[in-house]
C-alpha cells in the first residue's frame, strides 16, 4: 500500500544554495533497482530512480520501529509522481523566474514547466526523473552506504555544460543518516543547486498530520515572496511572526495566521562556509518520542506543505559551479528519543553556534 496517508506534510528540503539567476537522454540505460541498507536499529530503502529515499525506519520511545518518510512502496510509482517524494532534484531546485538566467554575458532560455512560465526543479525529465547508475553498494559493514551517479550532458533541459553528479546515502548504527551530494562541471560553468526532497513525519508515515510536532529552526530570517511565490530579493526577520521558530514550538500553533500554510525559505545562521556544518533544524514528535536533528553546510532550508520556494536574485549567494570549483552539499540527520534533559531545554533560542557533531560526521 502506498504511503500517502497524511493531512499536512513537513518537508525539510535538505538545505540549498540560492539561485541567481519527457525523460532525459542519458548516455547509458540502467535498470531501476531498490537497495535496502540496515545497521543497528535503523534501516532505509533507496531507488536509483531519481536517486530517491523510499523509506527510513527508526524506533520510537517504546522501541517499536516505524517508517518516518513519506513516499511509495514501489519504485514504479515514482515515475508518475508530481510531488518529488524523496527525490534528488535539480540541476536547479526550486523555480527560476521565466525560465531565464544569464551567465558569463550570455542569456539562457529554458523550457518552462510550470504554468507555461517558470522553470521548476530543473524542468521536465530532470534529475528526479532519470535512472541513476548504482555506482557502489556496501551492506555488510558497520556504516552501510549506497552511491548513485548521473552524468548530466551539455544542453540537458537547456542548461550549459556537462556535469557529473553523485549522491551518497550512509547509515550509522547510532541512528544517523548522512547525505552527501557532489557535482563537478567538466568544461563549462553552469548553475547547480541540488535538493534532497524528502517529506518527514516523525509519528510514522501513516500517523496523520504533523501539526502537533515541535519544530526549531536555526534561522533569524526568511526570503519573502511575491504573489507568484517568487522571492522579492529582500530578507525579513522572523521574530514575532508566524514564521518564528527560533524557539521550539508546535507547528500548528500559528499556522491559521498563514492562509496558505508554510511555504518559505529560511536563511540558516552561521558563516557561508562549505566546509563547516551548521545547526539547521530540530524536530520532535511528542507521541512517538522521536527527535530529528539536522546539520548541514548549506545556507538555506525550505519548510513547507505545498510547492517549493522560488529564487532568482543576483544579491543572493551564487550557485554557479565551474571547472575547478566543484559542488559539495552535506547533510547529517541524527535520530534520538526525547529525554527529560531534552524537555527541559525546550524553548531555548538558537544560539548560532556551530554544530557539536563529531568531526567524523563532517567529511
Amino acid at each position: 500500500m502506498d504511503k500517502l496517508s497524511f493531512l499536512l506534510s513537513l518537508l525539510l528540503v535538505g538545505t540549498f544554495g540560492f539561485v541567481n539567476g519527457g525523460k532525459s537522454k542519458g548516455k547509458k540505460n540502467f535498470q531501476v533497482e531498490v537497495i535496502e541498507l540496515k545497521t543497528g536499529n535503523i534501516s532505509a530503502k533507496f531507488t536509483n530512480y531519481g536517486a530517491s529515499m523510499m523509506s527510513l525506519v527508526v524506533p520510537d520511545k517504546n522501541g517499536q520501529p516505524g517508517d518516518i518518510v513519506l513516499g511509495y512502496d514501489s519504485p514504479d510509482a515514482y515515475k508518475n509522481d508530481e510531488t518529488y517524494f524523496g527525490n534528488v532534484v535539480g540541476r536547479v531546485a526550486n523555480r527560476i523566474r521565466d525560465g531565464k538566467f544569464s551567465l558569463n554575458g550570455k542569456e539562457y532560455q529554458l523550457k518552462p514547466n510550470e504554468n507555461g512560465k517558470h522553470l521548476l526543479h530543473g524542468g521536465h525529465g530532470a534529475l528526479a526523473d532519470v535512472v541513476w547508475e548504482v555506482k557502489k553498494i556496501k551492506k555488510d559493514v558497520a556504516d552501510p552506504t549506497v552511491l548513485f551517479a548521473y552524468d548530466s550532458p551539455d544542453g540537458e533541459n537547456g542548461f550549459p555544460g556537462e556535469v557529473k553528479i553523485t549522491v551518497r546515502y550512509l547509515l550509522r548504527a547510532d541512528n544517523r543518516l548522512r547525505v552527501t551530494m557532489k557535482a563537478k562541471a567538466i568544461k563549462h560553468a553552469t548553475p547547480l543547486n541540488l535538493v534532497q526532497h524528502t517529506y518527514w513525519n516523525l509519528g510514522n508515515h501513516d500517523s496523520g498530520d504533523i501539526l502537533s510536532e515541535e519544530l526549531q529552526l536555526f534561522a533569524n530570517e526568511i526570503t519573502p515572496v511575491d504573489n507568484e511565490q517568487i522571492p522579492t530579493g529582500k530578507l525579513e526577520p522572523v521574530k514575532g511572526t508566524p514564521y518564528d521558530f527560533l524557539e521550539s514550538r508546535v507547528i500548528g500553533s500559528r499556522i491559521k495566521e498563514l492562509p496558505g500554510g508554510y511555504d518559505i525559505n529560511y536563511v540558516i545562521e552561521g558563516p557561508d562556509d562549505p566546509i563547516k556544518m551548521k545547526k539547521t533544524a530540530m524536530l520532535k514528535d511528542p507521541k512517538s518520542g522521536r527527535v530529528m536533528k539536522l546539520t548541514s553546510n548549506q545556507p538555506g532550508l525550505q519548510f513547507y506543505r505545498k510547492p517549493d520556494q522560488r529564487l532568482n536574485h543576483p544579491n543572493f549567494p551564487s550557485i554557479i559551479v565551474s571547472p575547478g570549483k566543484p559542488y559539495k552539499h552535506k547533510m547529517l540527520y541524527k535520530f534520538t528519543i526525547a529525554s527529560d534533559k531534552d524537555k527541559k531545554s525546550d524553548g531555548k533560542k538558537s544560539d548560532g553556534k556551530k554544530s557539536d557533531e563529531k568531526k567524523s560526521d563532517k567529511s
